[in-house]
């Protein structure tokens, strides 16, 4: 698993993955991404803005 977001274009890290996703890493991914959505409605529950589902990576060394 990558150690840094996929989003992180500028991150040294960047680019074709050492293998292809599995099935199975696939939907632990998703399985963690929906986590995080929840996690992160409950902690801004009630309020009117919307949630961001994004979490930006740490920073390189």
């Amino acid at each position: 698993m990558s150690s840094h977001d996929r989003k992180d274009v500028h991150h040294p890290d960047h680019g074709q993955p050492s293998h292809p996703e599995t099935a199975g890493e696939k939907a632990r991914r998703k399985l963690q991404e929906s986590d995080n959505q929840d996690q992160a409605l409950e902690e801004t529950f009630p309020a009117s803005d919307p949630v961001s589902p994004f979490v930006p990576a740490k920073a390189p060394d």
